[in-house]
């Protein structure tokens, strides 16, 4: 899959970013990571510039989450369910991932759909509760395209910074979702804890 996303880029520098980055976000497995680290790298060697990657991969990522945005907001959860479930081996998506972005949107409210776009996976899924959730959508895209300018801007200039050692931060990138899951796992067993001593303490009362 690398060649193929490596291929695009060079053959079609901004338009392959937007396409590919939209196609990212529509298709989490698709690694963004990869997609906006060799960007970075890109603009070392090429006429391309941070500036104008940033910008593209933006607009990629906005689109993507507008799409999957409508998705929600027509589709319901049983029928996304249903799909993932049907298809879910192609798109490389489970219910399990959708339902985790859903109870995440319904936990923690708006600033979700900002904070999980550094949320490996979840950061593109989350579209689709806040569509299911008729969420205001000037609000959606503002959060969705602050949030995500902010990571493609990290990625890019990392990736501009470190040259032809770029693909080394695909592999820090591999540490830090492992540590964003962990630190997940920990918060919802947190939360699981406070949750029932609280029902615990009101039951003794």
């Amino acid at each position: 899959m690398e060649n193929w996303i490596f291929d695009i880029m060079e053959q079609f520098g901004y338009i392959g970013i937007l396409f590919l980055i939209a196609l990212e976000n529509v298709f989490p497995p698709i690694p963004s990571e990869v997609i906006l680290t060799f960007g970075g790298y890109l603009t070392t060697k090429t006429s391309l510039t941070v500036t104008g990657v940033v910008a593209v991969s933006t607009a990629g990522s906005v689109i993507g989450a507008i799409i999957l945005y409508g998705l929600g907001m027509l589709l319901g959860k049983e029928r996304i369910e249903r799909i993932v479930n049907r298809y879910g081996h192609i798109l490389r998506v489970t219910v399990e991932d959708v339902e985790k972005a859903d109870n995440w949107f319904h936990k923690y409210g708006l600033w979700t759909i900002f904070f999980c776009r550094f949320i490996p996976l979840i950061r593109s899924l989350i579209s689709i509760p806040a569509g299911m959730a008729r969420i205001n959508f000037v609000t959606f895209l503002l959060l969705t395209t602050v949030g995500t300018f902010i990571w493609n801007v990290v990625l890019v200039y990392i990736g501009a910074m470190v040259g032809d050692s770029w693909e080394s931060i695909v592999h820090y990138m591999d540490y830090y979702s492992n540590i964003v899951y962990i630190l997940l796992v920990i918060l919802f067993i947190v939360f699981v804890i406070w949750f029932f001593r609280k029902k615990f303490t009101k039951a003794s009362k």
